[in-house]
């Protein structure tokens, strides 16, 4: 049995509500307060993205589709109101907050437009954090302070700084992730794990073992954000209320899920949603205890996972890592890939998910629960079936697109409740 830890989000409709009235038809890059010249992210400039010539651009369609284009309007148009620093401090702390919060509703409620589409809010919030580079406040605003805000915004609209358990045998803390590799036709893309978070977040779920209350986070694809420590900030603010597990959600290869066995400490240099690619040992996030380990190995219970009966896709435990062996310089070198334990002394080269942001998320999230002596919480990873795109290139949806992504999310909440 599931049921809602938030049932009702009176602040957040009130909101769309409100917007409705003051900019019911504003658009966020014609707003008076907004230099279109100042610049953006690439992530942000794919906005402008469309399938066709003369078809409308996917991001903003999508958000208009899901119900949020009122959201966006209303606080450009606040964002143009605002006179002060610590209103815009406000303005990005709430206005964020609020988009998430609207989200998971969503996620939860029948829609006319699928209520599994993580999309929505991915471009959503891409809007909002495209106005913040480009406003022109009536006061200085310095570099720093602008990157401040965008950050605020990012973090509360992604539920980094939501995390509220409420009183359950189990407390489960869950990421997953944004889309990623938006380009082309691709910029249509989904992801399935962003779509089982936003469905996760604040579920209280009855098994035979117990209540499992979760919160649940998304994940940007970006290498900078996990540098400035998002994904310890999630989990270190769930680790102060004694949570029993870490499970980081990726979508991984098609037609199955894995649990991953290993974590490894190592970036292979792939290219990020703003086309950045770094390679090389995943750094520290400042300010939080980091032990250093090569390989981290998943505590989850994974014969539970991988018996659990759940359907429709397969569950495996995928032992496989990649190493470089002692005496081989990190890097360089031939790469030994092997089934069993690592080599006391080599460097790693890959985890069993990869060398991407995925295994960096995992490889985050338990460095960060053994530096906190936090070995009683479980901890590791799921990767998803690949999803694929609708048929049609120049179509947003199709029937076997959504019947995929529903099965999906659906399997990853059945198999997060009972880690």
């Amino acid at each position: 049995m599931i049921r809602e830890l938030r049932t009702a989000l009176p602040l957040a409709l009130g909101l769309s509500l409100l917007a409705a009235v003051l900019a019911p038809t504003a658009h966020a890059q014609s707003a008076p307060c907004l230099d279109p010249n100042a610049p953006t992210t690439v992530e942000e400039q794919r906005l402008d993205d469309r399938l066709t010539p003369e078809g409308p651009a996917v991001g903003p369609e999508l958000t208009r589709l899901g119900g949020f284009d009122d959201d966006v309007a209303l606080f450009t148009t606040r964002l143009c109101a605002t006179t002060t620093r610590a209103a815009a401090r406000q303005l990005a702390d709430g206005a964020g907050t609020n988009l998430w919060r609207a989200a998971v509703q969503r996620a939860r409620t029948p829609q006319t437009w699928d209520a599994y589409d993580d999309r929505p809010l991915y471009w959503a919030r891409l809007q909002a954090t495209r106005a913040l580079r480009q406003w022109q406040p009536p006061f200085t605003l310095t570099t720093t302070e602008r990157a401040e805000l965008v950050d605020r915004f990012d973090r509360a609209s992604r539920g980094i700084t939501d995390a509220r358990f409420g009183a359950g045998v189990r407390r489960v803390a869950v990421t997953g992730f944004d889309p990623f590799q938006l380009f082309g036709t691709s910029v249509r893309r989904s992801n399935p794990s962003g779509a089982a978070a936003l469905r996760l977040d604040g579920l209280v779920v009855d098994t035979p073992r117990g209540r499992v209350v979760l919160q649940a986070a998304v994940l940007p694809v970006l290498w900078g954000s996990f540098d400035q420590g998002i994904v310890e900030r999630f989990f270190g603010t769930a680790a102060d209320q004694a949570p029993h597990a870490f499970v980081t959600v990726s979508q991984g290869r098609p037609g199955r899920f894995d649990v991953e066995r290993w974590a490894a400490r190592w970036r292979g240099g792939f290219q990020d949603n703003n086309d950045v690619g770094e390679f090389g040992p995943v750094p520290d996030a400042a300010g939080w205890p980091q032990p250093a380990h090569e390989f981290i190995e998943t505590t989850l219970p994974v014969d539970r996972l991988v018996n659990a009966g759940t359907a429709p896709y397969p569950v495996l435990f995928n032992r496989s890592f990649c190493e470089w062996r002692p005496g081989s310089p990190p890097g360089t070198g031939p790469v030994d890939c092997r089934e069993d334990e690592p080599t006391p002394g080599a460097a790693a080269a890959s985890g069993g998910g990869g060398d991407y942001l995925s295994n960096e998320s995992v490889y985050r999230a338990n460095r960060l629960r053994l530096g906190l002596g936090a070995t009683t919480v479980a901890g590791g990873h799921l990767h998803t079936p690949e999803l694929g795109q609708p048929v049609d290139p120049t179509a947003l949806t199709d029937a076997a697109f959504e019947r995929e992504r529903r099965a999906i999310a659906d399997q990853v909440v059945a198999l997060v409740s009972v880690t």
